[in-house]
């Protein structure tokens, strides 16, 4: 049997396997399986040493073992004649059967060992703080990988086993390739497909640190639709391929390539700067062409942040169904304006709008604000718009009856000590090179404040005169970006 059937082979149990357990069951266990040419180009990316005798293979979370299977299938059409050992991590029942099937097959064509380990591969070895009862990790060649892609509270134990990562409720996903990488011997090369969200955010913040603290990214392949690359499971993540090298030597440049489907017959190479896709604050831009590079180099020659310039947004204060009993829908003594993302309008801020709960009726300091200046920015926009960064200007001046107001969850608000620095962020957010930033940054719709604050952006005083430039001029997107382009090159 030939290194091409045997993978085929493979896929054809994956797809039987798939077909048997209905898809709200797998989902349940944050199960997606890869297709065989996802398979096969996540082991093509993989640098082959053929001056070792043996090389050691890690499939954590392995399912059918297509993945080790594409692997062990690349080094022997290759050329690789040595032992290959093969290590599946897999602990739900269902699969054990197909996996055994497929790693039986492979040792029968490729000549290669393997062990399946039915075990948690969270809990069962020790990741970077040492417990006595575990033994050290193990130390691998080569790691491929397809992890769960799952949510998991806090205290789950994979959570509590390996706190030095987690923030919040985190995702199987990150902890995985986390564990992966202390799995991973120094100097040598793991490849996962994972969504995109680890990118940027406070929330993967203590990921990415160690992933920088042990590794450097070599590859990162995108798709241009994230309905394509699971084809049969309704993923809606959107998803990407990555290789890390265990290294601090920092390469020259990431080698990007692109797809629209995830059969690669259009395949796009380029390379681009590493400092560029990895930046100073280790987010990671995910960029498609030179055009986006160039808007990154811009940005990040900034040397301030929000942060630094005391100018940070913050999210709304209000969340509708928790405080129904402030809310009112016409004016009463004492009650002060509630604005929503529906106030935003052409670059104001406009209210009353006619709606419902625009007024709200509290003395609960939480629930208020100071009337002061602000620009509000959309929290939530839909895939389809043609900004994702849509703002409004409040100026105090405007509603100067109320002592206070309030603002809804599904805005975020930056407050200003003048109107000409409201003007000037309004400049900056709503230029075309902001947004085209913000939308390398995150790949969400959502607008996330924790982002927002540490992009780079001009000092507080430039920022003010870019203001001043623009008042008395319509609040057009060319106006903010002739503005834009004459201070920041």
């Amino acid at each position: 049997m030939s290194v091409s059937v045997a993978l085929n082979n493979a896929y054809h149990a994956t797809l039987a396997f798939v077909e048997s357990i209905p898809k709200k069951e797998r989902k349940k266990y944050g199960q997606f399986f890869t297709s065989e040419k996802i398979a096969d180009f996540m082991a093509s990316l993989f640098t082959i040493d053929f001056g070792k005798p043996r090389l050691s293979v890690l499939d954590a979370g392995a399912g059918t073992g297509l993945l080790a299977a594409a692997l062990a299938s690349r080094l022997r059409s290759s050329g690789y004649e040595g032992e290959i050992l093969v290590v599946c991590y897999e602990n739900d029942p269902k699969v054990l059967s197909t996996l055994t099937q497929n790693l039986d097959n492979l040792a029968t064509t490729l000549h290669i060992t393997y062990e399946i380990r039915n075990d948690n591969y969270l809990t069962s070895q020790n990741f970077i703080s040492q417990d006595l009862y575990k033994k050290e990790a193990e130390k691998f060649d080569m790691v491929i990988g397809n992890p769960p892609y799952l949510k998991i509270a806090k205290d789950a134990e994979e959570a509590l086993a390996m706190p030095e990562v987690c923030y919040g409720a985190p995702n199987l996903y990150f902890l995985f390739w986390a564990m992966s990488i202390n799995n991973l011997k120094d100097g040598e090369e793991l490849v996962y497909i994972i969504p995109r969200s680890w990118t940027s955010g406070a929330y993967f913040e203590r990921f990415r640190q160690y992933l920088f603290r042990h590794c450097v990214i070599t590859n990162i392949h995108l798709f241009g639709s994230r309905d394509k690359v699971f084809d049969s499971e309704s993923v809606l993540q959107e998803t990407m391929i990555v290789k890390v090298k265990k290294t601090r030597k920092t390469p020259r440049f990431v080698k990007m390539s692109s797809s629209e489907t995830s059969d690669f017959t259009n395949i796009k190479y380029y390379d681009v700067d590493y400092n560029t896709i990895v930046a100073p604050n280790r987010f990671v831009f995910l960029v498609t062409s030179q055009e986006e590079a160039e808007i990154l180099s811009r940005v990040n020659s900034q040397s301030c942040t929000l942060e630094s310039d005391d100018l940070r947004m913050r999210t709304g204060l209000i969340v509708d169904f928790r405080s129904r009993e402030v809310l009112r829908d016409s004016d009463e003594d004492g009650s002060f304006p509630l604005f929503y993302s529906h106030h935003i309008k052409n670059g104001r801020v406009q209210w009353p709008a006619g709606r419902s709960s625009e007024y709200i009726l509290t003395n609960k300091s939480g629930y208020l604000q100071e009337n002061a200046n602000y620009l509000f920015v959309k929290r939530f926009t839909s895939k389809e718009e043609k900004r994702r960064l849509q703002c409004g200007i409040y100026l105090k001046s405007d509603y100067s009856e109320y002592k206070y107001i309030s603002t809804q969850n599904k805005i975020n608000y930056i407050k200003c000590d003048s109107p000409e620095l409201v003007y000037g962020l309004y400049v900056l957010l709503n230029s075309t090179l902001y947004d085209s930033y913000y939308r390398l940054l995150n790949g969400s719709t959502q607008v996330n404040s924790t982002e927002i604050n540490l992009m780079p952006v001009p000092s507080k005083e430039s920022i003010r005169q870019m203001g001043c430039e623009l008042i008395g001029m319509e609040l057009t997107e060319q106006n903010c970006d002739n503005i834009v382009n004459r201070w920041i090159k």
